[in-house]
């Protein structure tokens, strides 16, 4: 970790500074391509140039002998002309005369074999001038031995000339003479080198530039964001929000997305708080009416009924019990852990089997459940059955005189209502019912009702699931409709124990009334 430390230290933490350091490596990169390239470019063109010229130059010096003229040796072109039967150089200069004239000639001289005499164009290659003992550069001059060069010759034939001609070049009436010019790339490499110094210089120079625009222009563009720093930092309230920008880019999505953000605490605040509140209030209830009963009883011990006073105190603590296990399922809910435990459950089987042992209270209710064959789902059994059970809960408090239970496979899906004959629900509650501590019956008496938990319980255990639970149109009372993934009937293995209900499958249409009066 402290390695990684000092291996990174050198790299800004600033973004400003990082984005001028990226911009300048990036310039360095494409300005160091562009200035190799424009080196090759500059001197590929130099010495096409240069090539050019010597190519000149060797036309002229040819000429010149073709008039029997000894070219003189004034001017920066570098030749050296041989001839075949002549031990020394006929004529040298632009460096080449550094050799002793009295030495044999530096280049070679023509062979005289079959089509190695150039008379009509010229060809050239790479030679390389000996370093020899006779070589005497002089100060200022470029010391040409040792080195390789390319070499345009030329050949010129002497038998057009006049003998006089010939005598005054010193050869044979018969005798070939090579032209040979050195090309010196001198030149080329040193305006190469005065190039590569000016790129370099206005290389540097734009490194420096394109850095800094670079790190203003990201200064101003993080302006805003800075702005959105600041008061984010000082955000006490969630019902704050942020100042938007009027021109849309990344800054104005930015500023939105920390509003949705705040819009989302705000509104999950105001949810705890009104959860807290209603849990508060739901909990006081069943608590003030224990400790009213029981002071009232300790005050008057002799004219206390025992026995109402303990049944209301086991009635209220029983309803305690019941908003805590809600308030504690929810809280698990919340959490949103995954389902323990998955199996494959016969909901036909499940739903026969709730209403079968189901309490429906005080009233005279008949339970009708209408199954059509068996259907799987993948859950956990006990809070499907819990599902189930909240879902006939609320029905039973409703109900007039008939709940209807219905399992069923429909598109790959399983679906179970529960619709009872009750007032029903207005179509502007139909999914206010579904919030936590929502009762729409406040007329009811809060013991007879119940904690207002059991439909929102129920929702979050079908969407946990892979479900929905909703409320959906009926003629006569409140019909909820639970849809859930239809899973895979389960392969028959020995010693499996297979879902009944009342101790037979359910393989077919069956029909099962529950009346109980408690």
């Amino acid at each position: 970790m402290n390695t990684s430390k000092r291996q990174r230290r050198w790299w800004p933490r600033s973004v400003r500074a990082r984005a001028a350091l990226a911009a300048a490596l990036t310039a360095a990169v494409v300005l160091s391509g562009i200035g190799w390239w424009v080196h090759r470019e500059i001197y590929r063109q130099s010495l096409s140039v240069a090539h050019k010229k010597a190519a000149n130059d060797l036309w002229t010096l040819a000429e010149q002998l073709r008039e029997g003229h000894v070219p003189g040796r004034a001017g920066a072109v570098t030749f050296e002309i041989v001839a075949t039967g002549r031990r020394t150089a006929v004529a040298s200069g632009g460096g080449m005369e550094a050799f002793d004239p009295k030495a044999p000639h530096v280049l070679p001289a023509p062979s005289g074999r079959t089509g190695e005499t150039i008379l009509e164009g010229y060809a050239y290659r790479p030679m390389r001038i000996p370093d020899r003992a006779d070589y005497q550069v002089e100060r200022g001059r470029d010391n040409l031995a040792g080195r390789t060069f390319t070499v345009l010759y030329r050949d010129v034939s002497a038998r057009h000339l006049s003998r006089e001609q010939a005598d005054a070049l010193g050869v044979r009436p018969d005798a070939t003479l090579r032209v040979h010019v050195v090309l010196v790339p001198d030149t080329a490499e040193e305006i190469a080198t005065a190039i590569d110094d000016l790129v370099l210089r206005a290389g540097l120079a734009g490194l420096v530039l394109i850095g800094a625009v670079a790190y203003f222009t990201v200064r101003i563009a993080l302006r805003p964001v800075e702005a959105v720093r600041r008061f984010t930092a000082s955000v006490t309230d969630p019902s704050e929000r942020v100042s938007v920008p009027a021109t849309a880019h990344e800054i104005t999505a930015l500023a939105d997305t920390i509003n949705d953000t705040l819009q989302r605490l705000d509104h999950a605040a105001a949810q705890q708080r009104r959860f807290v509140a209603d849990a508060a209030h739901e909990l006081r209830s069943p608590l003030t009416t224990l400790l009213t009963s029981l002071e009232v009883a300790l005050a008057y011990p002799e004219r206390t009924d025992w026995t109402a006073t303990a049944t209301t105190a086991a009635r209220q603590t029983r309803r305690l019990q019941r908003l805590a296990e809600d308030l504690l399922l929810l809280a698990r809910l919340d959490t949103g852990a995954p389902t323990a435990d998955p199996e494959t459950v016969d909901m036909s089987a499940l739903t026969s089997e709730v209403t079968e042992h189901h309490p429906l209270g005080a009233r005279k209710v008949a339970v009708a459940c209408d199954n059509t064959g068996p259907a799987h789902v993948r859950g956990n059994r006990d809070q499907l059955e819990r599902l189930l059970r909240n879902l006939l809960d609320n029905a039973a408090r409703h109900a007039a005189h008939r709940i209807q239970v219905t399992v069923r496979n429909e598109d790959e899906q399983v679906v179970v209502t529960v619709d009872d004959d009750g007032p029903g629900v207005p179509a502007e509650d139909a999914e206010r019912i579904f919030e936590r501590f929502v009762r729409l019956d406040d007329a009811r008496s809060r013991d007879q009702g119940g904690t207002g938990l059991g439909l929102a319980i129920a929702r979050d255990l079908a969407e946990r699931h892979a479900g929905t639970l909703s409320l959906v149109p009926h003629t006569l009372g409140a019909c909820f409709e639970l849809r859930l993934p239809e899973a895979p009937a389960p392969d028959d293995e020995p010693g499996k124990d297979q879902p009944s209900s009342g101790g037979d499958a359910v393989d077919a249409r069956t029909t099962s009334s529950v009346a109980s009066s408690m």
